[in-house]
């Protein structure tokens, strides 16, 4: 498993290591396949052996159906018809493609194309698996059986998988090794349970223990420092972490000593009236959906149904739900993209919307970042300097100053995402429609983006967020909705919504709920527990 910062250099790896994609500059030292030089495989071996999933999805598809795409690998490499049917029928049923053969790719969701280009990936039985953050866009069910049937691969069929990877509950308990990888260069490596006592090793504020899963932040948290130091087993997954949490706190569900007071008794009590993502603001109505109706041709079933939604002034809103749910069609018929056939949408007078797509390449015209930032400045309406001031802000939140003479481009997944919401924050509007926006983040630059987007918050803009990162819905979010079938069919504040889910809710809920039911985040359990414990 290859973690590491935006920009650190996880994607540039990956892609010398898939001799195609071999970026363009100077590049010293080697690299071996089976002990040959990377550069002497065929090119029907080196294309066939080693395969790698993309980052962004749209980037790897070519051809105009899944059927299509699926064989598209197979003719290229001249396999018999006969062969090709057997290996797509095998492959459709194991990734549930059947219904979406004849379908046009351009119609599937996010996390629909990033499944298919795995199928037609794994159609070539490669040997080595690159897969570079491959369900940052599939929902929280699809992404858990996602990596189980890659682990099921690597083990049955010897496949070596190489992943870089930010959704770390599911994926780091399961790895052989861990390499984190800093300023292009590994700065940690180890079994995960090596690479957790590095990380508590390397203190806090190193932020290397915020790539570690909520069971071993736990752990650390709330640990004496004599004893997370020493610990032979720390807990990694959310089975490891329950049975460590209620061992801790004793036969009688209670943490510390017998003078505590029983947690389930008074959760609320418990988190000192913490609110786990808060109640609504009653402020202004800024839109309203009523009954919306959408098809995207006459003849093919409706993406959304009847669906109706408002949106306060003040209030965060995150929509959750399974992959091809409409989630991106909601926000498309939100931001003016789409018209509804049936229903009706309706903004408050004055409301400006700004729309962050899942895709941030579309927002790409010049030859730097900073010119797609002064660009924008210049849409928006600001002055020289009031531009400069937005500009200068925008790059020190997240981390662009090193990067404005750049192409965008040549930046990697979470830079362009950074840039792209950067872009459409100049704009100043008064609602924002955010698509998958912590796509491609690791965990620093998340809460720095979560940082800000409460700090506009507090200025009064507002907004929805499509997203399948339950911890941050659940962290930051006032409000969340499930769609499922074309409408919503649940929502309320954090606390409310995930608290009785079983897939949508966090790790840390799942781990906790028998002692805290309405503890959702790792700083709910901390405030909770005896005055030893530690921020991590």
């Amino acid at each position: 498993m290859l973690l590491g910062p935006s920009g650190g250099g996880k994607t540039t790896l990956l892609r010398h290591l898939k001799r195609e994609l071999t970026p363009v500059g100077t590049c010293s030292g080697r690299i071996r396949y089976r002990g040959r030089p990377l550069a002497e495989l065929t090119p029907e071996r080196a294309a066939g052996e080693i395969g790698m999933v993309f980052q962004n999805p749209d980037a790897q598809i070519v051809m105009d159906t899944v059927w299509h795409e699926l064989a598209f690998g197979l003719e290229n490499l001249g396999y018999p018809p006969q062969v090709m049917r057997s290996r797509l029928a095998e492959i459709a049923a194991l990734f549930g493609l059947e219904p979406l053969l004849y379908q046009p790719v351009h119609q599937l969701s996010g996390g629909q194309k990033q499944l298919l280009n795995l199928a037609s990936v794994l159609l070539l039985q490669p040997k080595v698996l690159l897969l570079d953050e491959p369900t940052s866009q599939l929902d929280p069910v699809a992404a858990r059986e996602f990596i189980q049937t890659v682990y099921r691969l690597s083990e049955e069929m010897s496949m070596t998988v190489i992943i870089s990877e930010h959704r770390l509950e599911e994926v780091l308990p399961l790895a052989d090794r861990v390499w984190l990888l800093q300023d292009g260069a590994l700065s940690v490596q180890g079994t995960p349970r090596e690479f957790a006592r590095d990380a508590y090793a390397a203190g806090a504020v190193s932020g290397v223990r915020a790539y570690l899963p909520a069971a071993a932040r736990l752990f650390f948290a709330l640990s004496p420092p004599q004893i997370a130091a020493g610990h032979p087993e720390i807990p990694l997954t959310v089975r490891e972490g329950k049975r460590w949490l209620l061992g801790t706190a004793g036969p009688d569900r209670r943490f510390g000593s017998t003078d505590e007071p029983a947690m389930h008794e008074g959760p609320v009590q418990a988190l000192h009236g913490r609110s786990t993502g808060g109640q609504p603001t009653g402020g202004d109505m800024l839109l309203q959906c009523r009954e919306v109706t959408f098809r995207y041709e006459r003849d093919t079933p409706d993406v959304l149904r009847k669906l109706s939604l408002s949106l306060h002034q003040g209030e965060w809103l995150a929509v959750m739900g399974g992959n091809g749910a409409g989630k991106s069609t909601l926000l498309h018929i939100l931001g003016g993209l789409e018209q509804p056939q049936r229903g009706k949408l309706t903004y408050a007078k004055g409301v400006k919307a700004g729309y962050l797509a899942q895709n941030p390449l579309l927002y790409f015209s010049h030859d730097t970042a900073a010119e797609e930032l002064q660009h924008m400045a210049q849409v928006a309406g600001l002055g020289p300097e009031e531009a400069a001031r937005g500009i200068a802000g925008l790059a020190e939140a997240f981390q662009l100053g090193g990067v404005l003479e750049q192409h965008p481009l040549d930046l990697s997944g979470g830079q362009q995402q950074k840039l792209a919401l950067a872009m459409v924050l100049l704009l100043r509007p008064a609602v924002l429609l955010l698509d998958e926006p912590t796509k491609g983040l690791d965990p620093g630059a998340k809460e720095r983006f979560a940082q800000l987007l409460q700090g506009l918050l507090q200025q009064g803009v507002s907004m929805i967020t499509v997203t399948h990162d339950v911890e941050f819905a659940a962290r930051y979010a006032t409000r969340c909705a499930l769609m499922f079938d074309g409408s919503i069919t649940a929502e309320g504040t954090p606390a409310e919504f995930f608290g009785g889910n079983y897939f949508y809710t966090t790790a840390v809920n799942r781990m906790a709920r028998e002692l805290l039911p309405e503890a959702l985040s790792l700083e709910d359990v901390i405030e909770a527990w005896p005055s030893t414990a530690t921020r991590c």
